[in-house]
């Protein structure tokens, strides 16, 4: 079956109002099996256009299927990217509602803060880290509106690649004071020690992530400007949580970032 720009226009609904309304959802290649990857970001474009129409601003991007290991057990060769919001952006010091949410889970994350604008198709790793101005620890709420957490790749990117919400720590520093790559990650659930890994799970390197993202944007003429936040992949696996919880992630040199679920 085509997807007609009608079609795009009731997907969006679709996933829009299943995240509104905090339930689960089939899959959209159930219908639709044949959704061209290209026509998923189309749709997850339209969705963002339809939350900075009803107030959000889009104030970065999120890189997913960073993982070598993800790409191969999802059978592709590449990542993926969605975008952050305002509405996305949650702090340390208010607790997040589990009301908000259908099936969450916490991963931790790299988040960079871009100092200038960055666009192109030939950027390197290097070029990101001239173009970052701080790096801080982060939280990645994923949340996605399909059932089970299942999909396939279309799916998951129509649906903004799962983005919910971002938690990022007060302490920014410079990505130059130490090798990104080589930085010790520490994700915690209620004082005791869930997952661990470095910044080399992310495609290498984080800043080698970032230059996969500006390098796609960049085919559509599009780029980073000066001031977004992006979280450059998730370090280790994603861990589930519920009201009670508290999530710490801890970066050798970033410090630590924190939040608490209630009901």
């Amino acid at each position: 079956m085509a997807i007609t720009q009608e079609v795009q226009r009731e997907l969006v609904d679709y996933l829009l109002s299943a995240e509104r309304e905090k339930r689960e959802v089939e899959k959209i290649t159930s219908r639709y099996p044949d959704l061209p990857i290209e026509v998923a970001y189309e749709i997850q474009q339209q969705l963002i256009e339809r939350k900075e129409q009803a107030g959000e601003r889009c104030i970065g991007l999120k890189l997913g299927l960073t993982s070598r290991a993800k790409q191969q057990m999802m059978g592709v060769h590449e990542a993926i990217y969605g975008y952050l919001t305002d509405g996305m952006l949650a702090l340390e010091w208010e607790p997040l509602s589990y009301s908000r949410f259908i099936h969450p889970k916490a991963e931790p994350e790299i988040a960079f803060m871009m100092g200038e604008d960055l666009q192109g198709t030939n950027v390197t790793a290097e070029d990101v880290l001239r173009a970052t101005k701080y790096v801080a620890p982060a939280i990645e709420i994923i949340d996605s509106r399909y059932e089970n957490f299942r999909f396939t790749l279309p799916d998951v990117v129509a649906d903004n690649c799962s983005s919910s919400a971002f938690v990022v720590g007060s302490k920014w520093v410079s990505p130059r004071d130490f090798d990104l790559a080589l930085t010790g990650v520490v994700m915690s659930k209620n004082g005791i020690i869930q997952t661990t890994g470095s910044g080399a799970a992310v495609l290498g390197h984080p800043a080698a992530s970032m230059a996969w993202a500006v390098n796609k944007l960049g085919e559509k003429g599009l780029g980073l400007k000066k001031g977004q936040i992006v979280l450059s992949g998730a370090i280790t696996e994603a861990i589930a949580f519920e009201p009670g919880d508290v999530i710490q992630v801890t970066v050798d040199g970033m410090g630590s970032v924190t939040f608490g679920c209630q009901g």
